[in-house]
């Protein structure tokens, strides 16, 4: 896996704006990192997205959410996360939407693309910006 810094493309930021935040959590996924990752959200940050075979919705909490990241950092080989347009934005940068393709290699002939939309809800904590609640819309 080559994750060489040869630019700037991946180089954390101080999270104060939303770029940052985005360019953050690029970067937490491109290296696999949970520590990052774990700045990005809020204290009170919940996940929720839709169970489409058993027709409901589902949430966790940050914790959760934690463990989730970490077991899919250590069971990948590779992922790569592209950001895509900004769909939707409220006026006080409060409320994203935003579409991204992932890419997620457990191995090369296992090989998963994910296509959709986080919505996304921010607060600023500290100067910094956090996800405080985020609505998975993806085709996964």
């Amino acid at each position: 896996m080559d994750n060489t810094l040869s630019n700037n493309e991946f180089l954390l930021t101080d999270q104060t704006t939303i770029a940052g935040l985005f360019k953050n959590f690029q970067y937490a996924y491109t290296f696999k990192d949970t520590l990052i990752y774990g700045k990005l959200l809020s204290r009170d940050f919940t996940f929720m997205f839709r169970d489409y075979e058993q027709l409901k919705d589902v949430t966790w909490g940050r914790e959760e959410e934690m463990k989730v990241n970490y077991g899919l950092f250590e069971n990948t080989q590779r992922l790569d996360l592209i950001w895509n347009n900004i769909v939707a934005i409220s006026g006080d940068s409060t409320n994203i939407i935003r579409s991204f393709n992932l890419t997620v290699t457990f191995n090369p002939t296992d090989v998963i693309f994910i296509d959709g939309k986080v919505n996304l809800s921010l607060r600023k904590e500290n100067n910094v910006w956090k996800i405080v609640n985020w609505i998975d819309e993806s085709n996964f």
